[in-house]
Parts: structure tokens; sequence; C-alpha cells
């Protein structure tokens, strides 16, 4: 399947870390989706009920993130993808999670997971 849906640099606040100090305030998250779907039928029909809606999956992302306690961003990245896949016309779910400046002298530091739907 070649279409995808993008949802790009959505950067929330949340708790996430293993150390103390990561675990008192919120932190910048930088996160990267990307959904495999058949996007042929909203295509066709121009009609928002064929479509997936990335608007709700985009809030409900930002919703778990900012409510969020997690130590591992892999942990956090599992979780975004799952969300992705309760959407039944998700197929695939591409999630990069990043902590900008997690890493002196580095950008960001990130992982990134592919979960197919079962």
């Amino acid at each position: 399947m070649s279409d995808k849906i993008l949802i790009k640099d959505l950067l929330i606040r949340g708790i996430i870390g293993i150390h103390d100090w990561e675990r008192e305030k919120k932190q910048d998250i930088l996160i990267n989706i990307e959904m495999e779907a058949d996007c042929r039928p909203a295509g066709l029909s121009d009609d928002f009920k064929d479509a997936v809606d990335y608007r709700a999956v985009s809030k409900a992302v930002i919703a778990l993130v900012e409510e969020s306690s997690f130590f591992l961003v892999e942990k956090m990245a599992e979780e975004i993808a799952g969300l992705c896949l309760q959407n039944p016309k998700v197929k695939l779910a591409r999630v990069r999670v990043e902590k900008p400046g997690a890493i002196r002298f580095s950008q960001s530091v990130g992982i990134e997971v592919e979960r197919l739907r079962d």
C-alpha cells in the first residue's frame, strides 16, 4: 500500500525520562507519525466518513503525551502507535518520538517504531 497520512513535527510537552529531574517538569517531545491506509475511497467520494480522521488521532496523541509520565521513549512510541491503529482504516503506523536536547551536542535523541494491524 502506498497511501500515507503524515502528521509532522508535533511538538508537545510531557513528562518522560528516568532521572528525577526529568520527572519534575514537562519537556519538549517531538513526534512524527506516518499511517498507511487506503485513501482511495475518500479521494473518490470527497466524504469525510471515508477518510482517516487525522485530527482525532493528533488530539488523542496530544492528550496522551500531555498527561504522560513514561520513563522511556520506547513506551511512548508504542502507545502512540497503538492509538493510531485503533482506527480500523489504518493498516500500519510508523511513529518517531524524539527528545530535543536530551544528549549533549545532539539536536535530539529518539526512536522510531513501526507496527502493523494484527
